[in-house]
């Protein structure tokens, strides 16, 4: 049994397909103080305030704590999780048709275990039809999530190629923490 530190509904359908017991509760981190160039920096950095935000609160003595943060960049550019629809339409534009990154870092510490992963997906993506963007868009599934990307929602029928974990994608490398617990 863990405490999933994450009110992401994706991360606890992770955790339950992979058959990891966990209750869920967590206290909010404000991302937008991080300043990072990079992707990785800034996942981290994320990563690091959501976990000493809810160590304090929770601390790992009574179950481990995992938490988790996501980021996607593609042509250089970290896309965050965009603030309104015409935000949604311009990320997904600089994704259709190239190369994005999807990169998740999490940490887990229990008593015997402290762990810290950075983990990424990448995806070659077919030009995304004009059409299906405006559906998504209105839909409102884009909202909350880490360069408006569902992977396996929206972004599904246009993946051309695949490297890496499609769980790095949705928000939690299950496969590695798995190994470790």
């Amino acid at each position: 049994m863990l405490r999933l530190a994450s009110s992401s509904i994706t991360r606890a359908d992770l955790l339950k397909k992979a058959g990891i017991e966990f209750i869920q509760e967590s206290v909010d981190f404000d991302e937008e103080s991080i300043v990072a160039h990079d992707a990785k920096n800034f996942v981290y950095q994320a990563t690091m305030g959501k976990y000493e935000t809810n160590l304090k609160a929770f601390g790992y003595e009574d179950y481990p704590i995992l938490v988790a943060d996501t980021v996607v960049t593609s042509q250089n550019i970290i896309l965050r999780k965009a603030k309104c629809k015409d935000d949604a339409r311009n990320i997904l534009y600089t994704q259709s048709g190239n190369i994005t990154s999807i990169i998740t870092c999490m940490i887990y510490q229990s008593k015997k275990l402290k762990l810290i992963d950075i983990s990424t997906t990448k995806y070659l993506f077919d030009p995304f039809d004009s059409e299906d963007i405006e559906r998504y868009l209105e839909s409102g599934e884009w909202r909350g999530k880490a360069g408006a990307c569902m992977v396996e929602g929206f972004c599904k029928p246009y993946i051309r190629e695949v490297k890496g974990y499609e769980s790095t994608a949705m928000g939690l490398t299950t496969e590695t923490l798995l190994r470790f617990i």
